[in-house]
């Protein structure tokens, strides 16, 4: 408070995620946090479930509450802001935001490659859900890779994750949709680890094994990830590290005399084969 007073500023920053739950956005903030109280910031976490009336009114409202930056997770920002802003997996180019970003070509490359490696050519695809900010850049990439690699995306066999909840439920829902179309395939690709755990279910109750009927990729690499019974094969997104990278970013905005404001800041994902992945039957 003495430092806040007599420097005028509130060392405070606002933080805006879709919610708050085991996966991406909790992971990210862990990086977010550890960097923050490393240099002495605190913090508001606000949630929005992709209402797009709470995405407009936040950043206002943060800046009421004299936050000096803001840190926007999985959040499609559409207007400039008077405060310095960093957004993780924003996508979009609106003046004054830095966006990190992963490579979603080499993502897809990962993970395709692995699949056809094993010998899978028929595989079954978990979109994202129209709201997510990374949907349409990974659904793009997933086709421009396969198409490099002569790897036909079937319609019949692509589902798209529809609710805003964070349970495995989810992909648990989309994936028996896919069984009931009776159509042939040996490998699943889900947009995150929480949609493919629930998928993992789903194929179980029909009698598929994993994976040995069916291999499973999942996105992302949550915590727990690795425990799942088999430990799931995933491309990792560096999710405590963006948080960092994006709490790093900020402060230097904040802290600099410079206009310059640099667009992008793009991480590498990394495949962590573990135990859902096998060669086809």
């Amino acid at each position: 408070m003495a430092r806040s007073l007599r420097q005028k500023r509130s060392f405070t920053i606002g933080v805006i995620v879709p919610e708050v739950s085991e996966g991406y956005a909790a992971l990210v903030l862990s990086g977010v946090e550890d960097y923050l109280l490393q240099e002495g910031y605190f913090y508001f976490v606000v949630s929005h479930r992709h209402r797009s009336d709470l995405i407009n009114e936040y950043p206002p409202l943060l800046q009421q509450r004299a936050v000096e930056g803001i840190i926007a997770v999985d959040t499609l920002l559409t207007e400039s802001s008077a405060l310095p802003v960093v957004a993780i997996s924003g996508h979009s180019r609106v003046p004054g935001v830095t966006n990190i970003a992963l490579d979603h070509i080499l993502a897809a490359h990962l993970a395709l490659e692995h699949l056809k490696n094993l010998g899978h050519t028929r595989i079954a695809m978990i979109k994202g859900q129209d709201f997510s900010s990374d949907t349409e850049i990974r659904w793009t990439a997933l086709h421009t890779v396969a198409k490099q690699l002569g790897i036909t995306i079937y319609d019949q066999l692509t589902v798209q994750l529809e609710s805003d909840s964070p349970s495995p439920e989810v992909g648990y829902s989309v994936t028996r949709k896919i069984l009931a179309r009776n159509e042939p395939f040996t490998a699943l690709f889900a947009f995150n680890d929480i949609s493919a755990i629930g998928a993992i279910r789903a194929l179980r109750e029909s009698g598929r094994r994993v994976p040995e009927d069916v291999s499973v990729i999942g996105f992302d690499d949550i915590q727990s990830a690795a425990y799942q019974n088999p430990a799931l094969t995933t491309v990792r997104q560096p999710l405590r590290q963006m948080g960092v990278i994006a709490a790093e970013t900020l402060l230097s905005r904040i802290n600099s005399s410079r206009d310059e404001v640099p667009p992008e800041i793009v991480v590498k994902p990394e495949l962590i084969v573990r135990s859902t992945t096998a060669p086809v039957a």
